[in-house]
C-alpha cells in the first residue's frame, strides 16, 4: 500500500495535478466579493423590512463560501507560498468569524488520523456522539439528544454556526501559546463590529435578532452539511491499529458524486478521498485526480466508497441512531418491559 501511495502520487505528479491555479481561485474571490457587495447593497436597500431575513440567508451562504476559501487557503492550495497562503486563511477565518489557529491545529490532528479513536478530534464527543463508548457515557439532556441523535442531527447543526464562533473565541482567550492571537481577536472582533453594529442601528430590534439567528442557523446547516457525509459512517479505526496511509486516507473518506454543480455547492470536499491523498491539491484538479484515484483502487481491490448527497445524509442519519442506541437504558425494550410488569 506504501508503494500504491506512490505509484498514484507519480501519475498525479506527471499530470500536472498539483499546480496552483491562481486565475481559477482569482474569479472565486472575485465572485465572493460581488456577492458580498450585493448583499450589503440589499441590506441598505430594504431597510426596515422582513426580507431583510433574504439577505442573512444569503450571508450565511456567503460566508460558508469564504469559509471553504479559508480551508483551502489552510492546505496551501491557492497562493504560492505557505506563509501566504496562511496568512490568507487567518484573514478569510476572521472575515467567517472563527479562529484560525482552533481550526488549524483541530483539522492537522483530523487529517492525520482520520476516524481513529482517541485521535482524531472530529470523532469526539460535542453534544452529538460518534462513538457508542461515549453516547453510553452521555449524561442528562445531552443523553436525551444522544438518543434521537439522528433524527435531531440537522436541526441541531441550526446551533452550529454559534458554536463555531464560540469556540474559536474561547480557545484565543483561554489557550496558551497561541499564535497570531491578538491578530485574530482583531479581526474577529472588527467583523462582529462591522456587522452587528448596522443591523442593530438600522432594524428593529426584533427583526435584528431575527436577522442574526437566521444568518447563523444557515451558516451552521450549510457548513455541517458539507462536512458531515465526508467520514461519517464511515469505517473506525481502533486505537492501536497500524495502517499505511493510502489505506488509512481512502478507507474512512467518502466521495459525493454529482458533477462540478455538488464541486461548488461544498466548496470541493465532495471529493473527500482525493482531498485527504493530497491535501495540497487544488479544487480545480480533484475530479481529474478521482478518475486515477478510483482506478487504481479498483485495479487492486482497495474499497473506494462514492455516493449521492442525499444518500451520504441518510447513511449518517442511520450511524448516528445506530450509536445514539447505546445511550438508551439496557432494559428499555418491549420485551424487559413486559418482564419487569410480569
Amino acid at each position: 500500500m506504501t508503494r500504491a501511495y506512490r505509484d498514484v502520487q507519480q501519475v498525479v505528479k506527471e499530470t500536472g495535478l498539483l499546480q496552483r491555479t491562481p486565475v481559477f481561485y482569482s474569479l472565486v474571490g472575485g465572485a465572493l466579493l460581488l456577492a458580498l457587495a450585493g448583499c450589503v447593497t440589499g441590506f441598505l436597500l430594504l431597510g426596515d423590512s422582513w426580507f431583510q431575513l433574504l439577505i442573512a440567508a444569503a450571508l450565511g451562504i456567503v460566508f460558508t463560501q469564504i469559509a471553504f476559501l479559508a480551508h483551502e487557503a489552510a492546505h496551501r492550495q491557492i497562493l504560492s507560498s505557505g506563509p501566504a497562503n496562511f496568512r490568507l486563511a487567518r484573514i478569510l477565518a476572521g472575515i467567517v468569524g472563527m479562529s484560525y489557529h482552533w481550526w488549524d491545529s483541530k483539522h492537522t490532528r483530523h487529517h492525520g488520523n482520520p476516524n481513529q479513536v482517541g485521535r482524531d478530534p472530529d470523532i469526539e464527543v460535542d453534544t452529538i456522539s460518534f462513538l457508542e463508548t461515549d453516547a453510553a457515557q452521555s449524561r442528562g439532556l445531552v443523553r436525551l439528544i444522544t438518543r434521537k441523535q439522528g433524527w435531531l442531527f440537522f436541526p441541531l447543526l441550526t446551533l452550529e454556526g454559534l458554536n463555531l464562533h464560540y469556540i474559536g473565541l474561547k480557545h484565543l482567550l483561554t489557550r496558551k501559546n497561541v499564535k497570531g492571537r491578538w491578530i485574530e481577536l482583531s479581526l474577529i472582533v472588527a467583523r462582529f463590529a462591522i456587522i452587528l453594529i448596522p443591523v442593530f442601528l438600522m432594524l428593529p430590534l426584533g427583526m435584528a435578532f431575527a436577522f442574526l439567528g437566521v444568518q447563523l442557523a444557515v451558516f451552521g446547516v450549510y457548513m455541517g452539511a458539507s462536512f458531515a457525509p465526508n467520514h461519517k459512517g464511515m469505517p473506525i479505526i481502533a486505537p492501536d491499529a497500524k495502517l499505511d496511509f493510502f489505506s488509512k486516507q481512502v478507507r474512512t473518506s467518502r466521495n459525493i458524486h454529482g458533477g462540478r454543480w455538488v464541486t461548488w455547492l461544498m466548496g470541493g470536499l465532495n471529493h473527500q478521498v482525493e482531498h485527504h491523498l493530497f491535501p495540497n491539491m487544488s479544487r480545480l484538479h480533484l475530479a481529474k485526480a478521482r478518475e486515477i484515484v478510483r482506478d487504481y483502487c479498483a485495479a487492486n481491490g482497495i474499497a473506494y466508497t462514492e455516493t449521492s448527497l442525499v444518500r451520504s445524509y441518510a447513511i449518517v442519519i442511520d450511524y448516528l441512531n445506530r450509536v445514539g442506541l447505546a445511550a438508551r437504558d439496557p432494559f428499555d425494550c418491549p420485551a424487559a418491559a413486559q418482564l419487569r410488569r410480569a
